[in-house]
């Protein structure tokens, strides 16, 4: 079996304020009068995820806050293989909260564009909005992701039940815009909430979609449409939507013909990094180092990287699987 860590991986699905390192989150909470308990990041259910969001969102407040987190998030993923980026970021949220709608975006690319000099790792971004936050702070997000080519995405996040349709003509313009668009579905919600992000919602992947298996009709659409899958595994079972990595439905979506990626999510708040997760996938599903390069390949041309990059990184997963001469 050869190394995981070595493996060139692209990382689809993962959320910049759930990457925070825990000595991170202290220091800055301590500079900015914030008192961030022992153990505050560890997870366990919705109640504490929600907690340690809001324990996050009290913690940044200043552009150094937001430089720091990005130039770490850089550092701690290139030390995982990962060549490729799509970072999710509340722009918009943060920036109505501290009444500076630019700043905190501005710091986090500054944060980025350093870290990729230091560690040769290209991250780009994903502006997400919350389905149960205004209308207006969805057009915001969108003006933010117009005027930065560094940002790929907009998309919509936090609690399916909530429906994307009052923000269909957001993304309508963002389509037009030129950019992409990628939602959370298929998580909480069943086929309805995939649905209503493939059509009206004009969604280029699915963040998690593994409720996609509830409608085979659906999931013929996906196969043929070739609709790239976010999968999340350890944060499905942290978050209660799969009883146990053996339980998850990852098998059943790669057997169904599906494109599938494998991603965090959340990873400082289950203490999952990529390379975990490739390793729980092998582990758990007896998966040959085949089969997790074409996991591998996937996430590559499921992504919005430039096309030389994305050509550097399938020769980077070939040559890993290449049998070293003895």
């Amino acid at each position: 079996m050869r190394d995981l860590l070595s493996l060139p991986k692209v990382h689809l699905h993962v959320h910049l304020e759930s990457t925070i390192r825990q000595e991170t989150l202290r220091e800055i909470g301590a500079a900015n009068g914030i008192r961030v308990p022992a153990g505050s990041g560890a997870l366990g259910g919705f109640a504490a995820f929600f907690a340690q969001n809001n324990l996050v969102r009290e913690c940044l407040r200043r552009p150094q806050d937001f430089h720091r987190i990005a130039y770490e998030f850089c550092r701690d993923e290139a030390a995982q293989g990962t060549r490729y980026a799509e970072a999710s970021f509340t722009a918009a949220a943060h920036g109505e909260r501290l009444g500076d709608l630019d700043m905190p975006l501005t710091a986090v690319r500054e944060g980025l564009a350093a870290g990729r000099e230091a560690f040769g790792i290209d991250v780009r971004l994903i502006l997400d909005h919350s389905r149960r936050r205004s209308l207006d702070r969805a057009w915001h997000t969108l003006a933010l992701a117009e005027r930065h080519d560094d940002v790929v995405a907009i998309g919509l996040a936090g609690d399916e039940s909530y429906r994307g349709d009052p923000f269909t003509a957001v993304f309508a313009a963002a389509h037009d815009a030129g950019l992409h668009v990628v939602h959370h579905a298929g998580e909480a919600e069943g086929p309805a909430s995939i649905r209503q992000a493939l059509d009206a919602g004009r969604t280029e992947r699915l963040g998690h979609g593994i409720r996609v298996l509830d409608d085979p009709d659906l999931v013929a659409e996906v196969r043929e449409r070739r609709i790239p899958l976010e999968v999340c595994p350890s944060s499905n079972v942290a978050l209660g939507f799969s009883p146990s990595l053996a339980d998850h439905p990852l098998p059943h979506l790669l057997d169904a013909g599906l494109l599938v990626t494998i991603n965090t999510d959340i990873p400082a708040l289950i203490d999952t990094p990529l390379t975990t997760e490739y390793t729980h996938a092998r582990e758990t599903f007896g998966y040959d180092d085949a089969t997790l390069a074409a996991l591998a390949h996937n996430a590559t041309e499921a992504s919005f990287a430039p096309p030389p990059t994305k050509t550097t990184i399938h020769k980077a997963i070939k040559t890993w699987l290449t049998p070293t001469p003895q």
